[in-house]
């Protein structure tokens, strides 16, 4: 048996394991180690008294956990006695259970050349079996479990796979692939069914970005950061530039994200994931119910009403109906809809029938019998008609305030009757315009017969000819730009697609309208100027011109669509967006009670206000900075960005409007062409040209608290050229913690203390 012996075979291999030797599950010294430490080899145990030959992180992270990036035998764990992995002269490396079968070989066929064959572990994480010729036989790097690292390739024939949960490390429901369109892509393969989720799968390939002219069909990860596949997609850890531990894996929650740490024993930390939505993740709540995520709870499944949970362990399983439904009692008498707004079941449409009232719905619904469970009912305001959804299934149900449509579910009168608040069939709003025959009266259109004289005749000839005329002119060029329309995909799938994204694509005549003429301007800033509308819903928005417009209409979709997937209670909500020729404008919600920089000029907060107000604007940052993955600077906190609700509950404004001007600037994240923000709240990085973190936006942050707690706004003080209000608190706070108390009494007030 050979213990850890160290062959210096070159500057990135050692502790070789030669021909003729093996290593025991029963031996803990019995580990490979490469050269710079970093990586382990060796028996992992996966449960009580099982193991899997694998490839770890020597070093665990600060939770005490070990970081396995590569398994053997993932699906067959070994006896933790008698188990061996063995490399015999045939060159054939071979790990036998309890001394008995073998569960697992690396299937290096057998010829003189290998007799003198090593398994080596190297700096990268690769555990090859190579030839005395150096010549590589195998290499865990071509056969990859649930990890990606960097220098590692993901091909044409190797996947990522999953785990079926933190603590069980068989194969779970999720995979990275590149699919038979050669574009990579995350696929939910369940028990039942199959389906991809990223990206997005309503888009074309082209319209995700991604090019299916793609024969070499290979994605790498390399040590600074970047991701990057040969479909012409590319993705950037928040920390890119630095060399640094990273690892890409395939979590069993779905998402695909990107790790790095410091050094060894450090804590992992997220830089970068494919899904920033996580309950727009296939399969993750199982059929017949919904995923809803909560920044401050995270995500969470419920059945739909009237139906019940499967297997109270395993969400995944779904629910089942507590009732039955068939053909027989699929009519008006029996059957009913309960309303689900702002759900969205992704997929297994029965059909599409377009230009439908909400009644037609339910009656197409109701004939289908069991074919039918609900539908999905929105309006198509690109040909300004609603459309029906019948649904065979519900799956990858989801519930986000910005989706635009509502779910319909088929539920016998007596469930119906027996869910709080919850409307009937009769009870809904009709949003379809019935006529019965009572109501339909036959109007008298008789009328006296005069005499005309030839020349009126003519003329009423001649004019109907013109009119005539202009009518066809009128047709065919609304025939052409309608078709134009359709060539530009301007169609029911792309406002379908609008749909699912939260979004609305205004033109510019619409949002014209809603503002009058943009005459009511409700504030305006470097970016652009706010007008306040009322959309054709109702809603009261506010919009926004910005100034510069020489972007691209395909990059500023780019960026607003992410900014729209931006969801917390402390960001203001994206509702649309105009691109429409040089227009560049973005449809916001609006907020009653206006920026924090007009209530603090009219002293009505209270205490309790303003300490809710700087609660509420931390969490919204740290989302910004933290949580959605995206590293969006606001770069202009103050409090003409802070706007309040009803309540006034605070919501950050204006947040990645600097990526909205010039996104390729972000792409090196640490330095910015121009200066960014107000003076007064700019944090020294700007003025002294250091590297640009989240730390500036911090930095503003605690001046707009100043400002909350003195009243003094630190751009007047600036220019009157007394100290600035950062200045006053800064020598205070270097005193320490123990002095906290007593120099925030001490800062000035509006001419007094606190």
């Amino acid at each position: 048996m050979l213990i850890s012996i160290c062959f210096p075979f070159s500057s990135s291999q050692s502790y070789n394991f030669r021909a003729g030797s093996s290593l025991s599950v029963e031996n803990p010294a019995d580990v490979l180690i490469s050269q710079n430490g970093i990586f382990s080899a060796g028996f992992f145990q996966v449960g009580r008294n099982a193991y899997c030959f694998a490839i770890w992180f020597t070093e665990p992270s600060q939770s005490h956990n070990l970081t396995a990036v590569w398994m053997a035998n993932r699906e067959e764990p070994v006896n933790g006695r008698r188990s061996k992995l063995e490399l015999p002269r045939s060159g054939n490396l071979v790990l036998t259970d309890a001394g008995q079968s073998a569960v697992w070989s690396s299937d290096t066929a057998a010829s003189s050349s290998n007799f003198a064959a090593e398994l080596q572990l190297w700096d990268t994480g690769n555990l090859a079996l190579v030839t005395k010729d150096d010549a590589v036989l195998w290499q865990s790097f071509s056969s990859p479990t649930n990890t990606l690292l960097p220098g590692q390739s993901l091909t044409r024939n190797t996947k990522l796979v999953s785990s079926r949960s933190q603590t069980n490390y068989s194969s779970g429901f999720y995979k990275l692939l590149f699919d038979n369109d050669n574009v990579l892509r995350l696929l939910f393969d369940g028990p039942q069914i199959s389906s991809f989720y990223w990206p997005d799968p309503w888009l074309l390939s082209w319209q995700a970005g991604r090019s299916v002219f793609n024969d070499s069909r290979i994605a790498t990860l390399d040590s600074l950061g970047s991701f990057s596949s040969s479909d012409t997609y590319t993705a950037l850890a928040s920390d890119y530039g630095t060399q640094l531990q990273r690892r890409m894996t395939v979590e069993p929650d779905g998402n695909l994200r990107l790790y790095s740490r410091k050094r060894s024993g450090d804590a992992w930390i997220i830089t970068w994931e494919a899904v920033l939505q996580p309950c727009k993740i296939h399969g993750i709540c199982g059929a017949n119910s919904v995923c809803s995520y909560v920044p401050e709870f995270g995500r969470k499944c419920s059945c739909i009403p009237g139906y019940k949970m499967i297997n109270r362990s395993d969400w995944t399983q779904g629910c089942e109906p507590d009732f039955k439904l068939s053909c027989a009692n699929s009519t008006t008498e029996s059957a009913g809809f309960a309303l689900l707004p702002r759900v969205e079941f992704y997929g297994y449409d029965y059909t599409l029938y377009q230009n439908q009232t909400l009644e037609s719905c339910k009656s197409r619904c109701l004939e289908l019998c069991d074919a039918c469970v609900g539908f999905h009912y929105k309006y198509d305001s690109g040909g300004g008609r609603y459309n029906c959804y019948p649904k065979l299934q519900l799956r990858n149900g989801y519930h986000t305030p910005g989706f635009n449509g509502d779910i319909y579910l088929k539920l016998p009168k007596t469930i119906l009757s027996s869910l709080p608040n919850t409307p009937t069939n009769e009870g809904l709003n009709n949003l379809g315009c019935s006529i019965s025959s009572n109501v339909t009266v036959q109007l008298d259109r008789r009328y006296e017969k005069t005499h005309v004289s030839g020349l009126v005749k003519f003329l009423l000839w001649f004019a109907c000819g013109v009119g005539g005329l202009e009518i066809f002119v009128i047709f065919t060029v609304w025939f052409f730009v309608m078709r134009g329309n359709e060539n530009s995909g301007e169609d029911n799938l792309q406002d379908y697609v609008l749909a699912a994204t939260g979004f609305k694509k205004f033109s510019y005549a619409e949002l014209k309208k809603a503002t009058r003429g943009f005459s009511e301007e409700i504030g305006s800033g470097a970016g652009g100027v706010v007008y306040r509308a009322l959309l054709s819903d109702k809603r009261v928005a506010a919009v926004k011109k910005l100034k510069d417009t020489s972007q691209g209409e395909v990059e500023f979709l780019a960026e607003v669509s992410i900014i729209g997937r931006l969801n917390h209670m402390n960001l203001i909500e994206t509702w649309g967006y105009c691109a429409e020729g040089k227009h560049r404008i973005l449809v916001y919600e609006f907020m009653e009670h206006g920026s924090l920089a007009e209530n603090l000029a009219s002293n009505v907060l209270d205490w309790k206000k303003r300490f809710e107000i700087a609660v509420g604007t931390a969490k919204g940052l740290a989302y910004l900075h933290d949580e959605c993955l995206e590293w969006v600077l606001h770069c202009d906190v103050k409090p003409q960005n802070i706007l309040l609700g009803s309540n006034y509950q605070p919501k950050v404004a204006d947040f990645g409007l600097s990526k909205l001007q010039n996104r390729s600037e972000l792409g090196r994240y640490s330095s910015f062409s121009r200066i960014r923000g107000t003076r007064g709240y700019m944090a020294p990085e700007w003025v002294y040209n250091l590297p640009i973190t989240s730390k500036v936006d911090v930095y503003s942050y605690g001046i707009v608290v100043l400002e909350l707690l003195t009243g003094n706004n630190p751009t007047t003080v600036f220019h009157d050229g007394e100290d600035h209000v950062g200045d006053q608190a800064r020598p205070k706070m270097l005193v320490g913690a123990s002095s906290i108390e007593a120099w925030i009494e001490e800062i000035p007030v509006n001419g007094g203390t606190i």
